[in-house]
């Protein structure tokens, strides 16, 4: 541990910081502490505001918050006496209505959603960015840091969620992404001058913490010495602020620096920074750059300082402050900033109620108790029993019947007379004042859950929706929250797993899975197939490409399976054979135990061209085998038709071919039958023109055997058709 416990040691340590070797310790303190100065001025009155809501919306009959001081004075005891007091009751109706925003938010939270936003990057891309979110939302447990922060918003008017880095075990280099709870707001001072209510366009921010003075000391050894601190302060006042007496207040300063440098454009639209590496490649593949530029390139810078000392600091990997804003009610009203919340307007409300509530018991406290109202020498002889008659719970008073008449008529028994009862106008004004509640909150019976006039239940839900409607900005203001968290988780992702590593993702459904990531690849998306194309694995690189984020809000999968639950009941119970396409699906969103055994056997039970994936790469190469081999067939099945009509057309032309030379041979019969009766002249008339008509018409000469058949016929024909010479003759 350095010596500084002298004067001069100690403002060397103020000037040059515990480690003078860096260099700008000295001027970095120095704006730290101006900085500090302004955000205390700024939020310096709004602040108090804010924490008399706090310590009101906490108010109970214990602490006595909701009362103000000067009131408990003259209603208290007074010399010690408590008998002579007046009740100061408290009836606490705020937390209500705080906590009917603050549930609707955490039954419909609003989740990330990353998207593609150039045409560099991919949908499967986004849909890992999406599952590795939600595994740091897991792991960090979000939802206790988004909660935090909706109660701080909507109680008091602000709240804080914030992104830090941790490595992952203790014997590796690789670092987890967690999302931080801030649970005391008042201890963030962020740069009042943004503009954006998420605090995106913050340009520093501080976050305190205090350290017991051992834990101090075990963390940063080489600090200046605790008792130094205490009793030098090197004539700075404003060191005081950062030292308690039991502990070390510390801070966790964020800022950013510019740096002026040359922005490049080369042919294909490609940029570079001069001096780096990519914009040497570029030169040197495309020579002098087209266009030149100043550019402002902003790094987030990291510190943890005591005012005194900077013991740590570092550059923070992403581009934004990573201390992200949830605002409820703003204002800006003579350059000064007003922050509120539900609690603000609705406490005089509040205070009025608790005061009738309290005039009401002491008007019925200090009632005289009913007395019981009887003739004289009624409770001769029973004095003790009536005297005691309002704290003793006898089971039966006697009296004495007192005749007063000659006719001996009995007089009435006693009667108790009518006990005090609140005045109208006070039990008026304490309604007025619970309505005076609802109005400042902008919730009415229907949305804290009270019956009213509404019967239907499209009113009931109108009514409800009026309340939401009034409150809705907060939900809102988270969501912008959220969505910045997403877009710096977007940001940050890339840079923190910047090797190559096999990544936890988290489904939608909650199942978690794993996938691969490379840096170092160039395409956003390496698919790695086998030799029949079938997908074996996906490699991703999410710094391929721009991603955008929005924000879905809604109910959560557990409450979105319910409610599919529902409708898939309703459906089924209506088209029962959907079971042979759905049953599945209907059983797996059942929560009994063993619903997920039996959805898997049901499963099997399914046609297994209904669960077919249409993604899956198998069943897409098992399709193109198909489809060729369906190609194929169809091709054979033309083959065989083409086939099967020639033959057909053959059969044909053979049956026309015998037709023909049975009716030659008929007309040759014919002929020869008439032969004796005709001369010679006459048959050969005849018989040419046959022979010529049969020429004339006969087409079946389409193949070589088709010619060759009337070719053999012929000599055969030849000889009937054309008697010999000597039979010419004898017919002459």
């Amino acid at each position: 541990m350095k010596d500084t416990t002298g004067i001069v040691a100690a403002a060397n340590v103020a000037k040059n910081g515990p480690y003078p070797s860096k260099g700008g310790s000295e001027e970095i303190l120095t704006v730290a502490r101006s900085r500090m100065k302004t955000a205390m001025a700024a939020f310096s009155q709004t602040r108090e505001d804010e924490l008399d809501d706090l310590r009101f919306y906490a108010g109970s009959p214990d602490n006595q918050w909701q009362w103000p001081a000067d009131v408990l004075q003259t209603r208290g005891a007074v010399q010690g006496q408590t008998i002579n007091a007046r009740p100061c009751l408290t009836i606490n109706k705020l937390p209500q209505h705080v906590h009917q925003v603050t549930n609707e938010q955490r039954m419909n939270r609003p989740g990330i959603k990353v998207i593609p936003a150039d045409d560099k990057a991919d949908v499967d891309v986004a849909d890992v960015f999406n599952g590795v979110i939600r595994h740091i939302e897991y792991i960090s447990d979000a939802d206790v840091a988004y909660d935090t922060a909706c109660e701080n918003q909507v109680s008091y008017g602000e709240g804080y969620i914030r992104l830090l880095t941790e490595y992952c075990d203790e014997d590796t280099f690789d670092q987890d992404i967690k999302i931080g709870r801030i649970r005391n707001s008042f201890s963030v001072y962020m740069d009042p001058l943004i503009q954006d209510p998420t605090g995106a366009d913050a340009k520093w921010c501080f976050v305190t913490e205090d350290l017991p003075k051992a834990e101090y000391e075990r963390l940063y050894p080489d600090a200046a010495p605790i008792s130094t601190l205490m009793s030098l302060g090197v004539g700075d006042q404003s060191i005081a602020q950062w030292i308690g007496e039991n502990t070390i207040r510390i801070a966790e300063y964020f800022y950013i620096e510019y740096e002026k440098q040359t922005l490049n454009l080369y042919p294909g639209n490609q940029t570079a920074f001069s001096g780096t590496p990519e914009d040497k490649t570029l030169r040197m593949m495309f020579g002098k750059p087209i266009r030149s530029r100043e550019a402002d390139r902003k790094k987030v810078k990291w510190c943890k300082i005591n005012g005194y000392d900077i013991l740590e600091e570092r550059e923070w990997a992403g581009a934004y402050i990573p201390v992200v804003r949830v605002v409820g009610n703003e204002f800006e009203v003579d350059g000064q900033m007003y922050v509120s919340g539900l609690v603000r307007n609705a406490k005089d409300a509040q205070r009025m109620y608790n005061y009738w509530v309290s005039q009401e018991a002491e008007m019925l406290a200090l009632a005289p108790k009913a007395p019981f109202i009887g003739y004289g020498g009624q409770f001769e002889g029973y004095e003790q029993q009536w005297k005691t008659a309002n704290t003793n719970n006898w089971p039966y008073l006697e009296v004495n019947p007192d005749v007063t008449d000659g006719q001996g008529a009995v007089l009435p028994l006693p009667q108790r007379a009518q006990p005090p009862m609140a005045s109208s106008g006070l039990l008026q004004a304490k309604a007025g004042a619970a309505e005076d509640i609802k109005s400042a909150t902008g919730q009415y019976n229907a949305s804290l859950g009270m019956t009213s006039n509404e019967r239907s239940g499209k009113a009931i839900l109108a009514r409800q929706r009026e309340g939401d409607i009034g409150t809705y900005h907060y939900v809102d203001n988270l969501a912008r929250a959220i969505r910045h968290i997403g877009r710096q988780l977007v940001d940050l992702i890339p840079k923190i797993y910047d090797t190559e590593r096999i990544a936890r993702i988290i489904g939608e459904d909650g199942e978690p899975s794993t996938v691969k990531m490379n840096p170092m690849q160039e395409e956003p998306v390496k698919r790695i197939v086998d030799q029949e194309g079938v997908l074996i694995e996906k490699i991703y690189n999410p710094a391929v490409g721009k991603y955008d984020v929005r924000v879905i809000t809604g109910p959560g999968y557990a409450t979105k399976r319910q409610e599919a639950l529902e409708s898939m009941a309703q459906l089924l119970q209506g088209n029962p054979q959907l079971w042979q396409v759905a049953g599945d699906l209907f059983v797996k969103n059942m929560d009994w135990p063993g619903a997920q055994d039996l959805a898997k056997r049901f499963k099997k039970t399914i046609d297994p061209k209904v669960l077919a994936d249409e993604d899956d790469p198998a069943l897409a190469a098992a399709n193109q085998q198909m489809e060729a081999m369906a190609a194929e067939m169809e091709n054979m099945f033309n083959m065989l038709q083409n086939v099967n009509k020639s033959m057909e057309a053959r059969d044909l032309e053979i049956k026309q071919f015998e037709a023909d030379i049975k009716a030659y041979s008929a007309e040759t019969q014919r002929i020869s039958a008439v032969q004796a009766g005709m001369s010679e002249q006459q048959i050969q008339d005849i018989a040419m023109g046959v022979v010529a008509a049969a020429l004339e018409s006969n087409d079946m000469i389409m193949s070589g055997e088709q010619r060759e058949m009337p070719e053999m016929e012929e000599p055969q024909m030849q000889p009937e058709m054309t008697p010999p010479q000597g039979e010419m003759n004898e017919m002459r």
